[in-house]
This record gives C-alpha cells, sequence and structure tokens, in this order.
C-alpha cells in the first residue's frame, strides 16, 4: 500500500538524493505513522478502561509517543530539505540524524514511564480483568505495527535515512512489547499472579532496549563513521577505471546528511605526463564522480616513479616488511632520494586505527625494517590513519 502511495503522489520517486523526494518520503510515511498510532492509542485506551490493565495503558502511552515521534519526523525531513545558506554551506542534512535522535529520546522516556507504571501496579498488587475485545484490539495492534516496520525500514533503506530506520526499529520493538501484553491479557483469567505487571515491565525493557539502540544509530553519523564498503568500493572502481591513474589513496569522505557527501583522495599518476594533460584528465574524473555519486569530488595529484624499475621493487619489498607489524598497513608517496653516503627512504605509511602503538614506536619499528634493506637507508616517514575499513 505505502509503496503504491509513494509511486503514486512522489514524482521521481526513485530519484532518493534528491532533498524534494526525501522530504515527500518523510511526509508520507510521518502521516501515515500519525493517523495509525493515534488509532492504536485510542483502541488501547478503550480496552484499559474495560479492564484496568496498567500494561494495555502503557502500550496506548507508548502508540501516542510513536504518534509525536512521526510529527518530528516530517519536521526533520523537512528543515533538512532546506538549501544551503552563508551559515550552513553544506545544508541542513545532518537535521535528519538529529530528529531520528529525538525519537529515540522519546522512546527512552516511554520505556521508564511503562516501567514506572508497572512498578506502580505491583505495588498495589492489583490485577487486570480479561475481555475478549481487548485481546482482538492487541492482535490488530502487532499486525499494524509489523506492517509499520516493514514499510519503514523499506523506505528508510532505500534513503539511507537513520530516522526512518529507527522507526522501522520502534515499531518492531512495539510488536514484541504489544506480544507480551497479549500474553498476559491471555493468561491473566487463570493465575491469580500479577501478570499484568510484570509484562508492563517486560515491554518496558523491550522499549528501553530498542530505545538504546535507534539512538546509538543516530549518534554515530553526527560523531562520524567511516563510509560503507560498497561506497568505497564505487569511487575505487571509477578512479582506477582511468588509464592515466595508477593507484589512489588517502581517500576521506565527509557525509552532511543524506545526499550531501563531499570526498578527497590522492590519485597516483606517472611523473612525466604532461601537467596540463593529467589536469584535464583530474577534472574529467571529478565530474564523473560527481554525477555518478551525487558528491562533490576534490582529487589531489600524486606524481610517481613508475617506470623505475629499482624504486618500485624497494617499494614492494618494504610494503612486505612492514605487513609484518600489522597486515592493514599500506604505504604511498614512496621516493627514492640518494645521497653521498646515504639515501633517503620516503613514503607515507597507512596504519589501522587498532594498533596500540604510538607513532613514535611505529616509526621506530619501520626504520629498523628499513634498515634490513640495507645499512645506507634511512626512513623518513609521515603516519596517515585510515579513514575508510581497512
Amino acid at each position: 500500500m505505502m509503496t503504491f502511495l509513494a509511486k503514486s503522489f512522489i514524482k521521481n520517486y526513485t530519484n532518493t538524493d534528491s532533498p524534494v523526494v526525501r522530504r515527500a518520503y518523510g511526509l508520507l510515511c510521518g502521516l501515515a505513522g500519525i493517523l495509525l498510532n493515534l488509532l492504536l492509542c485510542l483502541l488501547k485506551i478503550l480496552a484499559s478502561s474495560m479492564t484496568g490493565s496498567v500494561s494495555v495503558a502503557a502500550d496506548a502511552l507508548n502508540n501516542l509517543s510513536d504518534a509525536a515521534s512521526s510529527v518530528v519526523t516530517i519536521i526533520g525531513f523537512r528543515l533538512a530539505s532546506q538549501k544551503p545558506d552563508p551559515n550552513h554551506p553544506f545544508g541542513h542534512g545532518r537535521i535528519e540524524y538529529l530528529s531520528g535522535f529525538i525519537v529515540s529520546v522519546l522512546i527512552l522516556l516511554m520505556g521508564f514511564e511503562v516501567g514506572k507504571a508497572s512498578v506502580e501496579k505491583l505495588t498495589a498488587g492489583s490485577t487486570a480483568e480479561f475481555h475478549p475485545v481487548t485481546v482482538g484490539i492487541l492482535a490488530a495492534s502487532i499486525l499494524v505495527k509489523f506492517y509499520m516496520s516493514l514499510y519503514n525500514r523499506k523506505f528508510g533503506k532505500r534513503l539511507n535515512s537513520s530516522v526512518m530506520l529507527a522507526t522501522a526499529a520502534d515499531s518492531l520493538s512495539d510488536c514484541a512489547a504489544t506480544g507480551v501484553v497479549l500474553i498476559c491479557a491471555l493468561l491473566s483469567p487463570l493465575t491469580s499472579f500479577n501478570l499484568d505487571g510484570w509484562c508492563g515491565l517486560a515491554a518496558a525493557a523491550f522499549i528501553l532496549f530498542s530505545g538504546i539502540k535507534s539512538a546509538k544509530e543516530t549518534l554515530d553519523p553526527l560523531l562520524g563513521t567511516p563510509p560503507e564498503p560498497e561506497f568505497v568500493e564505487k569511487i575505487e572502481k571509477i578512479v582506477l577505471s582511468t588509464p592515466e591513474i595508477s593507484g589512489m589513496h588517502d581517500l576521506i569522505v565527509h557525509n552532511y546528511g543524506p545526499g550531501r557527501r563531499m570526498i578527497t583522495l590522492h590519485a597516483e599518476v606517472p611523473q612525466h605526463i604532461d601537467i596540463l594533460q593529467i589536469h584535464e584528465v583530474i577534472d574529467s574524473l571529478e565530474m564523473r564522480l560527481s554525477e555518478e555519486l551525487s558528491c562533490e569530488a576534490v582529487i589531489h595529484m600524486d606524481p610517481i616513479a613508475t617506470e623505475d624499475k629499482e624504486t618500485n621493487e624497494r617499494k614492494e619489498q618494504l610494503l612486505a616488511l612492514l605487513k609484518t607489524i600489522d597486515p592493514a598497513i599500506t604505504i604511498h608517496d614512496f621516493r627514492m632520494v640518494p645521497g653521498p653516503t646515504r639515501t633517503n627512504l620516503i613514503f607515507d605509511m597507512v596504519v589501522p586505527s587498532r594498533l596500540s602503538l604510538s607513532d613514535a614506536e611505529l616509526l621506530e619499528k619501520a626504520d629498523a625494517l628499513v634498515k634490513t634493506l640495507s645499512p645506507e637507508y634511512r626512513a623518513v616517514i609521515h603516519i596517515d590513519r585510515f579513514y575508510t575499513k581497512p
């Protein structure tokens, strides 16, 4: 149903990098979330008034919270689609992440409220009455919430939207929480044990777990995470398919929100190539990356001695030695500069962040390995870090 509505009312619905299209998806999912959650909330309030069940009442409040979250989603997508301005030259795309975090906070607050109400129910020692209408409402709620989880996850993956994925996770946890409440409603008439209060606590645990998980998922992009391996592979494929470029390194992807990425990289080119010719190649490559990956690209040229046999052999020998420190280590910008008494091996060494060695310890180890190639070699090393997953 939601896919049909998206195709019917969202122009160019497949262009998920467009801020206008993203806003339309956010509006569609947000309105659907508001309507469905308000309906479920009203039905559960009715069921709670008929049975006196705290767990059903807590579930109703949870749906009310979800309706408020949908309002936040709509506002977030609308603000995120605003064009860049002088104070925000990279746009407002990260507002989507903030919206997702606000949704997570609302989930956590609701979890605490549900837990508090359940403890009060257990302390009071009162039990809930059974009513078949309650069972029907809870069963229907599970089906509706599962459907909401499916379409939010589908659209969330399509748009790479953390707020939609957070909403999908919340809907799925609601299924589990309401399932616990349904089991409680079915078993309560069969026992004098206060299942209602304990089921309310279980529902609170599900809600809190979901809130913590979605908060982490929405905070990570704000703190800075490495780009997806698939995105890195696409960049490498495009760059290395250019005949004049023999390698690339120092790739950095800056994420300013969905559809707003900037990439910088160093491209290795033969040192003898004409500067005007390679400048035109780099310009064309930057335009291609921008058009195919919907990003801004800046490429720095690194001239290397591709035809110097000795330099290439020493580079391969040195790389094999350095990988004994860690297999993920790579080197670039390798040069051999001979002098009257020694030869400087100048290069950048890229090391993974998992290494516990300090920079000084790494330099000492690398220098010792260089000297195993020849006592006349002296290492001049600059340490780099991976900004992608090694």
